[in-house]
């Protein structure tokens, strides 16, 4: 699972532009998701590759049925075809980002 987490890939503060222009260099897309405490995304299936930077709280994310967390300025690569769910683990609001290949 670590070659699906690389800690610390953007420094903090995270900045949205330099997230999105690193990602567009490499193909993806970049968005934003503002989750409140508790939000869980489940039992998601995607056709193409997804990364995930959190830019404040931690998310935990199950690949495939094994879990890792991420914290501001980690990204997480989520293969295509892999089943992940994303949690809000902070005590409150987690802003994160997210992008298709």
């Amino acid at each position: 699972m670590t070659d699906l987490l690389a800690e610390a890939r953007f420094p903090v503060p995270v900045d949205r532009a330099a997230v999105a222009a690193d990602w567009a260099a490499r193909g993806y897309s970049c968005d934003l998701f503002v989750d409140p405490l508790g939000r869980e995304w489940n039992g998601f299936v995607h056709a193409v590759n997804e990364l995930v930077t959190v830019s404040e709280g931690f998310l935990e994310i199950e690949i495939d049925g094994a879990s890792l967390s991420a914290g501001p300025g980690d990204e997480v690569f989520i293969p295509k075809g892999a089943v992940h769910s994303v949690r809000n683990l902070h005590d409150g609001t987690t802003r994160w980002l997210y992008g298709y290949d």
